[in-house]
């Protein structure tokens, strides 16, 4: 493993255990040449996931851009950094196993709304707003009629 600060090439494990959700491999390792310290995980990886855009073009699927949009939806809310990347564990894993080296945009939003709306319904409104691509007021009120009543019906 290089060495983010100088480069080197010699890097030493100082440190392994498993993350809380035993789904990767947290390393503490420490840099000889310059004795810096940095974290690295490792991660099981299923099957090589493409990514199929709703416009059809296709892309590596990126673990960093789920958890990106999940970090930005659930900003400022009551829930934790160690909560969202459980979440997106487990998000990444659903789509693993789903037997599908193809993915729609639209699969991996319909499983990140339903993992947000379980953590905090005002993140699960922002995430909404993005995915479906509000663009007037009359499109929040539409989506909040319709959650309001999904949520009289549960109740």
């Amino acid at each position: 493993m290089r060495c983010p600060f100088c480069g080197g090439e010699d890097t030493q494990v100082k440190d392994s255990r498993p993350t809380e959700d035993n789904a990767a491999i947290r390393r503490r390792r420490e840099c000889p040449g310059c004795e810096a310290r940095f974290t690295t995980f490792e991660r099981v990886q299923l099957r090589e996931l493409t990514v199929i855009k709703a416009d059809g073009r296709r892309e590596p699927f990126s673990r960093d851009k789920l958890l990106r949009s999940l970090r930005l939806s659930l900003q400022k809310r009551p829930v934790d950094a160690e909560t969202i990347e459980l979440t997106a564990n487990g998000i990444v894993r659903v789509l693993e196993q789903s037997g599908e080296s193809d993915v729609t945009t639209k699969f991996i939003g319909e499983k990140a709304m339903g993992e947000i709306a379980k953590l905090d319904p005002v993140a699960y409104v922002r995430y909404a707003s993005v995915y479906k691509d509000f663009r007037e007021v009359k499109d929040y009120s539409a989506f909040l009629a319709d959650l309001e009543n999904v949520c009289k019906k549960a109740g």
